[in-house]
């Protein structure tokens, strides 16, 4: 598995550290529509940043911040069990530890 994604499947990890999934409850139009703003605007950052334009990229920076919120990777919380938001924790400092920890005793064959 590429990235794994935590048993609530709230977060999937990359480098040992969660992050938030987009929300389940976005309709494959207006997902596959936020995905491709968001894309675009990371592109928009890079190419700001190549060109050493500050402006440009504080602009595209702000529109990679309004669509991870509309995708529910960022901004308020989705769910409304009162669960805390883990997103950029390290898995090993958060309720997830115990699972991720047997994810990489499996990765590296018990080990």
């Amino acid at each position: 598995m590429k990235h794994p994604v935590t048993p609530d499947g709230r977060y999937f990890v990359v480098r040992s550290k969660l992050w938030r999934m987009a929300n389940p409850d976005l309709d494959q139009a207006e997902r596959t529509d936020l995905v491709s703003r968001l894309k675009a605007a990371r592109r928009a950052v890079r190419e700001a940043k190549k060109a050493a334009d500050r402006e440009a990229e504080a602009a595209a920076h702000e529109i990679v911040d309004k669509v991870t919120q509309a995708l529910g990777e960022r901004g308020p919380v989705r769910w409304d069990d009162g669960m805390p938001d883990y997103n950029r924790y390290m898995a090993k400092n958060t309720p997830c530890a115990d699972w991720y920890a047997g994810l990489a005793r499996v990765d590296h064959g018990g080990r």
